[in-house]
């Protein structure tokens, strides 16, 4: 592997894509601050497309987990060759530890109390105290295929994720369809907008009910027909996004979609969608008390039973209402007095 210009830096992202979309604004950070950074990203296959697009780019790896840990000893074969000016891993693996390096950032568990994984991964470069929120680069061709793919009709787009990882935190795709009609109806927020579907390519047979509850010309479905950083440039020309706690409703906090995260057997406090536009929705059991059900969440149990449709419905129109745009008069009356204008009014003489 060709050594090129600049500072080299090995960034090791997690292999889920949730968790690689809560540390990217690590990225960001870097490339800002470091003008001649040139970055190797090791990612799993399923977070890898993540950072396809990342300016001063040398390579991609895309790291196979493999039996006995031999993906590790792949990987050093591949990165070995090379001093790096920073190492920063993710993962908190020993392979940083042996590698050239002027600098580490390598994860660990700190004691004490849990702390939001974007906070989590700030601590890496020491910048907890200002931690950068989630950030993908996009590419001008991936956001004209973002373009392609939703037309230039001009109505609000309501974007939703059905899926999950795991049944247990997957809301009913029916009661997704069921806000889909509620919020898409007339006099509703979206009632001139579109439904756009996302997934991943086990998803297509899940989604079912949201194609089926609204007439064609109203949804768009990306289930397992796009690519991750193509689906996230759709989703910056979203107006809201709902979805259970996964990559895609990180995706969209990332995106600066306003976004309704539905939690159950999950902890919000620690995965919760980033962002001052992003909040998050649960049924009225607690993660404590759902635990007592499931000690280990690991069991083929729906956890999201109890989280009614119109609980959703409602606070998505709270979001919705909480994140419009100023009009022209509201940015006037909002916009402070010019300095010298109050400075003027303060020191003119007193009537007599």
């Amino acid at each position: 592997m060709a050594t090129p210009k600049g500072f080299p830096i090995l960034f090791i992202a997690s292999s889920r894509i949730g968790d690689a979309v809560l540390a990217s604004g690590l990225i960001k950070r870097l490339h800002d601050e470091i003008p001649n950074a040139r970055f190797t990203i090791v990612a799993g296959p399923l977070s890898a497309p993540l950072f396809a697009d990342i300016p001063k780019l040398s390579q991609v790896i895309v790291m196979e987990k493999t039996k006995g840990k031999g993906h590790w000893f792949k990987l050093w074969t591949q990165v070995r060759g090379r001093k790096w000016g920073l190492i920063v891993d993710r993962r908190g693996s020993s392979i940083a530890r042996f590698l050239s390096a002027k600098r580490r950032a390598i994860h660990r568990t700190l004691p004490g109390e849990p702390v939001h994984k974007v906070v989590e991964a700030a601590r890496l470069l020491k910048v907890a105290d200002d931690p950068p929120g989630p950030f993908l680069f996009t590419s001008a061709e991936t956001e004209a295929k973002a373009d392609a793919i939703l037309g230039a009709e001009n109505g609000p787009l309501l974007a939703v994720a059905p899926a999950a990882n795991w049944i247990g935190k997957t809301w009913p795709v029916e009661r997704f369809a069921l806000t889909a009609v509620q919020l898409m109806r007339p006099g509703g927020p979206f009632e001139t907008g579109r439904l756009l579907i996302l997934g991943g390519p086990d998803d297509w047979r899940a989604s079912e009910p949201l194609r089926r509850s609204l007439p064609r010309d109203r949804w768009i479905d990306l289930t397992a027909k796009t690519d991750l950083l193509t689906a996230y440039a759709c989703l910056k020309r979203a107006r809201l996004f709902i979805g259970n706690d996964s990559g895609l409703m990180h995706l969209a906090a990332a995106a600066g979609v306003p976004t309704l995260g539905l939690f159950g057997p999950s902890d919000e406090r620690l995965y919760g969608p980033w962002g001052p536009d992003s909040r998050t929705v649960r049924g009225p059991r607690s993660l404590a008390q759902i635990k007592i059900k499931d000690p280990d969440l690991n069991q083929p149990v729906c956890h999201m039973l109890d989280l009614p449709a119109e609980q959703v419905v409602a606070a998505a129109r709270d979001l919705f209402e909480a994140t419009q745009p100023l009009s022209l008069v509201q940015r006037v009356k909002a916009k402070p007095k010019p300095k010298a204008a109050r400075t003027a009014k303060a020191s003119a003489p007193d009537s007599p």
